[in-house]
């Protein structure tokens, strides 16, 4: 089969053709119908080596919708032709906080000795970018039938982990609420949607972009600005929750100064930016800053179902599966609106 292969550290992926695998055991086999591609991606490609506990070659993508196929002699066969997206994070099931639900903290997926651990597809284990995948087992994955698999794909990472920075704040929204997105982008315009379903009140919209303030604005934002300074003069008492989707150093400090009196900003993007914390630093009584890691199972479920019922839907454009390498180009140029989603051939 075709599978795109990051062969050395420092290197663009490789488009190769490797053995199909088999399942075994409770292992699960899924036909790719669509993967997304991911800025993360770029991440684990620019590491020297040594910075991930992951194999070379890795096949890459851990945004992927498709069908169950086959399945090892211990597996679910209910599963069988199944549609399905895979959640990307392959946790212990066993740990405290998997006991919880919340896989994506799973206690054994820490970093070892500086470096790394694997997480799942894609991510140290092989992925999705390619005609099929080995899944581990069927508690990694959500049935989707219903959604088209190059909308679904993309919400495996883009579509959970805004979810999930959304949803850990549920006390503070509702009709009342004040909510700024940072960074209409891939995420963030998932995100305007979610605190949309929510029923937040008041939804303001961040980019330097004019296309992502277009593009919030059909999303339904109640206000659109350039930049988080214009945006704060106009938030009046400050924000109940800030969503930084950037986290670059001229957003995260600006950002927390707009929090109302027990507001919360959560730092969602990796671009850099830092924040001095302190009950002395000026901010807001009550203040609150989180930095959230993609999500947990359940979320997955439920963005699903939000999908399904047409209240989030995915901005991607689609390309051939042999196309990656140049895809991923205009992904670090950021020449890609919304998700780019590859389709693997027929």
């Amino acid at each position: 089969m075709l599978a795109v292969q990051l062969t050395a550290w420092g290197a663009e992926p490789e488009l190769r053709e490797i053995p199909t695998p088999r399942p075994h055991g409770a292992e699960l086999l899924v036909r790719v119908a669509a993967a997304g591609l991911c800025r993360s991606d770029l991440h684990v490609m620019d590491a020297a080596a040594g910075s991930f506990d992951y194999p070379l070659p890795l096949t890459l993508g851990h945004e992927v919708a498709g069908t169950v196929v086959a399945a090892g002699p211990d597996a679910d066969r209910a599963w069988l032709g199944e549609q399905v997206v895979v959640h990307g994070i392959w946790s212990c099931g066993g740990c405290r906080n998997c006991l919880r639900g919340r896989q994506n903290y799973c206690l054994r997926l820490r970093p070892r000795d500086g470096r790394g651990a694997p997480i799942g597809n894609g991510l140290g284990y092989p992925g999705g970018l390619a005609e099929a995948m080995i899944v581990p087992a069927s508690r990694f994955l959500v049935r989707s039938a219903g959604v088209d698999p190059v909308l679904c794909a993309p919400l495996a990472d883009a579509g959970l982990t805004a979810y999930h920075a959304v949803r850990e704040h549920r006390d503070l929204l509702d009709a009342q609420s004040v909510c700024v997105v940072i960074g209409v982008g891939g995420l963030g315009h998932l995100a305007l949607q979610v605190l949309r379903d929510f029923g937040v009140g008041r939804i303001v919209a961040v980019d330097t972009r004019s296309d992502a303030r277009d593009m919030a604005r059909g999303l339904g934002a109640d206000a659109v600005f350039g930049d988080i300074g214009s945006a704060a003069a106009a938030l009046g008492e400050g924000a109940d929750l800030i969503l930084d989707f950037a986290g670059a150093p001229d957003t995260v400090a600006p950002a927390a100064a707009s929090l109302a009196p027990g507001g919360r900003l959560s730092v969602v993007g990796s671009a850099g930016g830092r924040i001095e914390a302190g009950k002395d630093v000026g901010l807001a009584a009550g203040w609150g800053i989180t930095a959230p890691f993609w999500g947990p199972h359940a979320d997955l479920v439920a963005v699903v179902d939000m999908a399904r019922r047409g209240a989030l839907h995915a901005t991607a454009q689609t390309y051939p599966l042999t196309a990656a390498t140049e895809v991923y180009r205009q992904l670090r140029s950021g020449r890609i609106t919304g998700r780019a989603v590859l389709v693997p051939p027929p």
